[in-house]
């Protein structure tokens, strides 16, 4: 096979639905491998709050693949990131979450939503149309994906889940008829699936055989995807690489859990600590280590301990080293590892196990509910993510809930709205050095 030979700038596209479960995340890594398979200096991103499908894609690519958000982030911060995204690639895949259009309500440009971020930078969308249980009647909905918003360019859709060659000429035909052209047909593949769990994907480091995976997912889109013409496609801009209005770091020399149980940090995050001069050290909870005596602030991502917590619990030297680290020196914990900071963490047996016991909070996966959306908060208090009064952006999404009462003014991390200004009230706690919540960090309000 020939490699693309470009000498055009670097160009965007944008890969949407009009829903979830449309198959974004198949296409989009099908894309990826084959795209770079060819030879193409191809790099992934992935627009709204999403920590396991950059980590698929910079497994697709063998490049760092950086979350968009266009409620998240300011402009500023927007445009860094999406720099840094297509850093030395002739072209950037941005998959997109939920359907193109779905945000919060907030002003255009601003909503959060996929279209957005094609809008901000003239990216063509690819649309990837489940055809399951459709055949002329898919075009409705391609056509109304085109004419939804006037800001944006339809490239063309990929059928996906095409169940025949006649179901294929049934919905082209209604596709021909609005004048939108067919860039690929998938056809039914279960076998392909990439395994579940509750907050998404199996993480792509603990994906069975993921290389061989990801080179089918090529060869799927060699044999169903006209990939010269999806390269054709690409066009608007990509912004020079940069470093946006981001948060200091915790610590000049900062120790960062990171295993399966801790794994969801932020790569712009990462990058704008190293750019303010910090050196990032990571050790594994999961082997019983505790954080390096030399680092000056230790962060405890969010991730799956709920999966691990005997494991953890059984960790006597990380749970003693983390005590003492926290005795000098500043500990901060989202999501999970907030759940690991608190007193106890009951999993879905219903097994309670005791945790660092840093700060006063239970939290419990058994009894689940889902906690989903974006958070501004304002600090209550100083600590590891700045001082009393500072404002941030950033997200929830877990199953776990808090069996503990709320935190009063004392002891709460931060005052938190949603998108809309509706207030939950106090989140999060804090106890000397030590601080956490449900809240991941994006960015500066």
């Amino acid at each position: 096979m020939e490699a693309f030979v470009t000498a055009r700038p670097a160009r965007g596209l944008l890969v949407a639905a009009a829903r979830s479960g449309s198959g974004k995340t198949t296409v989009t890594l099908a894309l990826l491998r084959a795209l770079r398979r060819r030879g193409l200096a191809v790099a992934g991103a992935k627009c709204g709050p999403d920590y396991i499908d950059p980590a698929f894609h910079a497994a697709a690519t063998g490049r760092p693949s950086y979350n968009l958000d266009s409620f998240a982030m300011d402009g500023t911060l927007l445009d860094a990131v999406a720099g840094r995204a297509g850093a030395e690639a002739d072209l950037l895949l941005a998959e997109g979450s939920m359907g193109l259009f779905d945000g919060v309500v907030a002003e255009e440009g601003r909503t959060g939503a996929n279209a957005d971020i094609a809008a901000r930078y003239g990216w063509p969308v690819v649309l990837v149309l489940d055809v399951s249980g459709a055949a002329q009647s898919a075009a409705a909905t391609a056509l109304g994906v085109r004419a939804y918003d006037p800001r944006l360019t339809l490239a063309g859709v990929i059928l996906n889940k095409v169940a025949s060659p006649r179901h294929r000429r049934l919905v082209e035909v209604g596709l021909a008829r609005v004048g939108i052209p067919v860039l690929g047909a998938v056809p039914r593949e279960a076998a392909l699936v990439l395994p579940e769990r509750h907050l998404g994907l199996i993480q792509a480091g603990e994906t069975a055989d993921l290389e061989s995976r990801l080179d089918r997912l090529a060869d799927l889109a060699e044999a169903s995807i006209d990939l010269d013409a999806v390269v054709e496609a690409a066009g608007g801009r990509i912004p020079t690489p940069a470093i946006g209005h981001l948060p200091p770091p915790p610590g000049q020399r900062l120790a960062v859990a990171r295993d399966a149980a801790f794994s969801f940090v932020y790569p712009h995050l990462e990058a704008g600590w190293r750019a303010a001069g910090a050196e990032i050290v990571p050790f594994s909870p999961l082997a019983d280590e505790a954080p390096p005596a030399e680092c000056d602030a230790c962060w405890l991502p969010g991730g799956y301990p709920e999966l691990h917590a005997g494991r953890i619990a059984a960790a006597s030297r990380f749970l003693g080293g983390l005590r003492a680290f926290a005795e000098t020196k500043a500990v901060h914990g989202e999501c999970g590892g907030y759940m690991v900071l608190g007193e106890s963490l009951e999993d879905a047996d219903g097994t309670t196990h005791r945790m660092a016991g840093l700060l006063p909070v239970a939290t419990s996966y058994a009894r689940r509910r889902l906690h989903l959306g974006y958070r501004i908060a304002t600090l209550v208090g100083p600590g590891a993510l700045g001082a009393a009064g500072q404002g941030l952006v950033g997200h929830e999404f877990h199953y776990a809930s808090e069996v503990t009462p709320p935190p009063g003014p004392d002891e709460a991390l931060a005052e938190v709205t949603d998108a809309e200004g509706r207030s939950p009230g106090l989140a999060g706690h804090r106890r000397g050095r030590v601080s956490g919540s449900f809240f991941h960090l994006v960015g500066l309000r």
